[in-house]
């Protein structure tokens, strides 16, 4: 089987790099990638190299996730998250191959405290919620075969991650404030690439099982507990913190203005998936620590 990837430099396309590796051969691209075209904002390049490359499975893990930024540019932002996934899906379409896609809890509201199910209503904050509910919808009316996960609170040990601000900060200062009113479940790299090549192997061979999915970590945290967590790892694994553990205040989302509103939740109900799949999601602390395990060693 050929795969055909976008977004290979990211934290997700890194790991899939991996994951995918025993499936088949990778064409794995970026968006400055020389011999065919990985540049979202060239939709008529990526639609080129999926009719030249001829794929089975074409893994999308390439976005526009400034969230922020998308706010003041949001053309920019339809055209990577939307307008490309869709003309991917077209060409996916006409040469038979399946479609693999990542979303966001970002296409909702963040209401209420339930977690989200794949039916719920949507109703993105945001240009970038709002660019990838179109990617996925684009994709959903080009008929492809196609497996969309929406997943939340990506880390990796590659690359900036809000556990690597935190110790950063936990070691020059002597308090901090974090947000405590935003619920959701931080979710590894790692976890999202090796549920996406089990995903994709199943699929191949049952075609039923192609369709959404949410795909996080199990159990959910705050940001503010959240920080706590990886800063008293540190702690006991001798990394010297200045700030203090009753330091670490809890603040609303409001002392902390973006330009783009973000969910108070984003907690994403994950039956379905575990389901289809018969996996066990693992807890998010796991995830975490063993991020953390990595990243302390350097």
């Amino acid at each position: 089987m050929k795969i055909l990837l976008f977004g290979k430099g990211g934290q997700v396309g890194w790991e899939l790099q991996r994951s995918l590796a025993p499936l088949g051969q990778i064409v794995a691209l970026d968006f400055d990638s020389k011999d065919l075209c990985g540049d979202f904002t060239n939709i008529d390049g990526i639609a080129a190299t999926v009719r030249q490359v001829r794929p089975g499975v074409i893994v999308n893990a390439a976005a526009h996730t400034a969230v922020d930024k998308a706010e003041s540019e949001p053309a920019l932002a339809h055209r990577i998250n939307a307008e490309a996934p869709g003309a991917l899906a077209r060409e996916a379409k006409a040469v038979g191959a399946m479609l693999v896609h990542y979303s966001t809890d970002y296409v909702f509201d963040g209401s209420g405290e339930r977690p989200w199910r794949e039916d719920d209503a949507t109703g993105p904050l945001s240009v970038y919620g709002a660019t990838k509910l179109a990617g996925e919808e684009a994709i959903r009316q080009s008929g492809c075969r196609h497996l969309i996960f929406r997943t939340s609170w990506v880390y990796a040990a590659r690359g900036g991650n809000f556990a690597k601000t935190m110790l950063r900060l936990a070691r020059e200062r002597d308090r901090l404030t974090v947000i405590n009113d935003q619920t959701g479940a931080p979710t590894g790299a790692d976890l999202l690439a090796d549920v996406t090549a089990h995903a994709i192997r199943a699929a191949n061979q049952d075609e039923k099982l192609c369709g959404l999915y949410h795909l996080v970590a199990s159990g959910h945290t705050t940001w503010h507990d959240y920080a706590r967590l990886v800063i008293e790892y540190a702690r006991n694994a001798g990394v010297e913190i200045k700030v203090a553990p009753s330091a670490i205040e809890p603040v609303p989302t409001s002392a902390f203005p973006t330009p783009a509103r973000r969910p108070n939740n984003s907690r994403l109900a994950t039956d379905k998936l575990r389901t289809a799949f018969g996996l066990t999601l693992p807890a998010w602390q796991a995830g975490v620590e063993r991020m953390l395990a990595e990243i302390l060693e350097k």
